[in-house]
């Protein structure tokens, strides 16, 4: 994509039968008023916060849960909604198998996959309880998983087990590791003959703990054993390659760090995995490999009527990304996120979130005790406009829709709270 501005107009046209849109844009990033030399300085920045229409009175720094999608994307859902209740006949509808498969094909880019191999299915809970559900297993077979996962990688797990008879064994990691090895041992300790499946999360949404996946993938890669990914903390927050990652599956949520439409979301099954994992729910046209729309990991969306705006403004979301460019995106992201933890350090608090940060993503977690967390959560945001959670003691996530000043504010409201802090 051209780099454009966050509106877009179409241009309708007649293929096949079918009406296709072609977009051009040209966004805000590419400005003349956009300080391209200090592309890294808070003045980048800046620019990239206007993209997004929320106010300065109440500021979402809650990524691992809800992100406001940006300016183009809403937009961008809103035409095409509107399109769809002007003309919802077969005809005009056909052009969103194109966009869809724009969306796809821009997905698989930013990951470094094939376009065969992503499935755009509605959140990660669907993707992970799409690979939970989908794998052939047995009486005696063994799933390993970390205790630090999300439910629907972790509980959905018991309940297919209670179904089938697999074992389902949790594994804990250090609290405070010294470094990556530490992690990658107590997985390789875990995996034993019996082993058929390794279910882990890229990061934590309750410490903020990201874990050494890579490593991880590659020991279990060695004993045939199936890796799903959990990716809904870095799916849109860091530079992703999922080849050189070396899961065979992977989930992520658009509505999260990806700063797309919700109800929209991935998930990423390696091409020679495909053919081992059944979907979870089968509707027309599911099977028939010669068809197009069925063919590789689309088999796993066959979900009937979907919501087409939000599918293809996950287009719109992705040339974002590519815009200000992933790599730029994790360094920033790592920026803000080491500023607030150190500021938490600061403050005397006491951190649940690895200070490495090779050892976490932008969750960031400091500790409070359980009877005060709901007060120091509902005073920041009533009192100093800061939308964080109570999970794990006090969660903050920023983004690049966040600047430092925002972090700063954050912290100033921590500080008149700070006995209330572990």
């Amino acid at each position: 994509m051209t780099p454009g501005s966050s509106r877009r107009s179409f241009l309708m046209q007649v293929a096949g039968g079918a009406a296709l849109w072609s977009s051009t844009a040209t966004s805000p990033l590419a400005s003349p008023s956009l300080p391209q030399d200090e592309a890294d300085g808070e003045a980048y920045w800046e620019q990239v916060r206007r993209l997004f229409t929320f106010g300065e009175d109440k500021l979402p720094m809650n990524a691992a849960n809800l992100c406001p999608s940006s300016r183009a994307v809403a937009e961008r859902v809103t035409e095409l909604t509107a399109d769809i209740d002007a003309d919802c006949s077969f005809q005009n509808r056909g052009k969103f198998r194109i966009l869809r498969e724009e969306s796809r094909s821009k997905v698989a880019a930013g990951l470094g996959v094939e376009a065969d191999e992503v499935a755009l299915v509605r959140n990660t809970s669907e993707a992970n309880c799409t690979v939970s559900g989908g794998l052939a297993l047995k009486p005696g077979d063994e799933v390993v998983l970390w205790d630090q996962n999300h439910p629907t990688n972790g509980v959905a797990w018991d309940v297919r087990a209670a179904r089938y008879g697999y074992v389902v064994r949790r594994v804990s990691t250090p609290e405070r590791p010294s470094d990556a090895e530490q992690l990658v041992d107590v997985f390789r300790r875990a995996l034993t003959a019996k082993t058929r499946v390794l279910a882990i999360t890229h990061a934590s949404n309750v410490s903020g703990m990201r874990l050494p996946v890579r490593e991880i993938c590659a020991l279990a890669n060695e004993r045939d054993v199936h890796v799903h990914v959990d990716g809904a903390q870095t799916w849109g927050a860091l530079d992703l390659d999922l080849h050189a990652l070396g899961c065979d599956s992977f989930a992520g949520s658009a509505h999260k760090w990806f700063l797309g439409p919700k109800e929209a979301g991935l998930l990423y099954v390696r091409k020679d995995r495909i053919p081992h994992i059944w979907p979870s729910v089968v509707a027309p046209g599911w099977g028939d490999d010669t068809e197009p729309d069925m063919a590789g990991a689309r088999k796993f969306e066959s979900l009937g009527q979907r919501d087409d705006a939000c599918l293809a403004a996950v287009a719109t979301a992705a040339d974002l990304h590519a815009t200000v460019g992933a790599r730029r995106v994790e360094a920033r992201i790592l920026e803000l996120a080491t500023r607030l933890k150190a500021g938490f350090r600061e403050l005397g608090g006491s951190l649940v979130t690895p200070e490495d940060p090779q050892l976490s993503a932008g969750v960031c977690i400091v500790a409070v005790p359980r009877e005060h967390r709901r007060e120091v959560f509902d005073r920041l945001y009533i009192e100093h406009g800061i939308a964080g959670a109570a999970t794990g003691g006090l969660r903050l996530c920023p983004h690049v829709y966040n600047t430092m000043e925002h972090v700063e504010r954050a912290l100033a409201g921590l500080r008149t709270m700070r006995d209330l802090l572990a």
